[in-house]
């Protein structure tokens, strides 16, 4: 995920803290595993699932981390800056269009190759299954549209050589455009009419990926992370370009409790208006804060499992736009 998350994997331990190494090796894993996705918004068609959720720390032993996160949230809260509106205060037919929900269940497949102690690269491919319904300007009847197939994969290579413990990397990649933007409506007034491009599996656009992460120890105890991921779109398709964005990630864990490992996290996207002929400028870009509690566990050496919810502390969105009540994601992490 993300969230989602974007993948994510361990770090290694602070060496002041040798009597609980293997303890808090194997929860930090655990822990950084769990950064869950952010849901960003884009135009009027809703928000789509931020899949970058790039992990604050990677491991510091060669070889394959593999993991597997669903994400699930309904967007179904209308908003306007930062206050709800009320369908029932707009009349049809609107010179707007009048969203009405938006069900995204995502699937996210990740791999980690750590070629050496500060050197690895990270795949991740979201698959998206996402159910539309909305009143087009000008309608009163209801368009729908439900969508499957794979989004946009992105590529990660890391550094994390500036420090012996490995706790402090930089990240650096690209979004390629390998999903697909062709959708249209399946039923309703807009039947066989383009989907906004907010809503297309992908953005048919290639992005640059920067990051810089820190992790670390508070005490015996409680790890922290901090991590920053920039992603900014490299060229336009199709009338097309989308907003620049920022993802910024705090958290704190607490590695006291065994083979679970209770933790914390502030998740903050901020992303830039859409632009070209397809894209809707004055229903795209928000800010988003999201504070996100946790439960990771350690089932055997090799496998983890966490699970996440995502609560809205801040949402400010431009034009009108949906944005969901919470968001779930569930996963596990494998290492070969």
């Amino acid at each position: 995920m993300s969230i989602v998350t974007r993948g994510a994997a361990t770090h290694a331990r602070a060496p002041l803290y040798l009597p609980a190494t293997r303890l808090a090796m194997a929860a930090t894993a655990i822990g950084l595993l769990m950064t869950p996705v952010l849901a960003s918004a884009c135009s009027t068609c809703g928000c789509s699932l931020n899949s970058d959720w790039s992990s604050q720390g990677y491991a510091v032993t060669t070889g394959w981390h593999l993991d597997l996160r669903q994400d699930y949230f309904n967007q179904s809260q209308l908003m306007s800056g930062t206050d709800t509106v009320s369908r029932s205060s707009l009349s049809l037919p609107n010179d707007e269009e009048v969203q009405q929900k938006t069900i995204n269940r995502v699937t996210l497949l990740g791999a980690d190759y750590n070629v050496s102690r500060y050197w690895g690269v990270s795949f991740q491919l979201p698959y998206t299954d996402r159910y539309h319904q909305t009143i087009a300007p000008g309608d009163t009847d209801v368009s729908t549209s439900d969508a499957q197939g794979i989004g946009d994969l992105r590529v990660l290579a890391h550094y994390q050589g500036f420090s012996d413990d490995a706790g402090l990397g930089l990240q650096f990649g690209v979004k390629l455009p390998t999903g697909r933007f062709t959708q249209t409506f399946e039923s309703g007034p807009q039947a066989g009419e383009l989907l906004d491009r907010g809503l297309q599996l992908g953005t048919g656009t290639t992005d640059a990926l920067l990051g810089i992460y820190k992790s670390g120890y508070l005490s015996e105890s409680i790890g922290y992370f901090g991590q920053a991921m920039a992603q900014v779109a490299l060229d336009a398709r199709e009338q097309f370009r989308p907003g620049n964005s920022v993802n910024l990630n705090f958290g704190v864990r607490y590695l006291g409790t065994g083979r679970f490992t209770p933790q914390i996290q502030l998740n903050i996207h901020s992303e830039q208006r859409e632009s070209g002929a397809q894209a809707d400028r004055a229903n795209s870009g928000a800010t988003l804060a999201y504070l996100s509690p946790g439960l990771g566990m350690k089932v055997t050496n090799r496998l983890a499992a966490f699970a996440f919810v995502q609560v809205p502390v801040y949402q400010r969105v431009n034009g009108l736009q949906l944005e969901p009540r919470n968001v779930w994601s569930l996963g596990m992490q494998y290492r070969l």
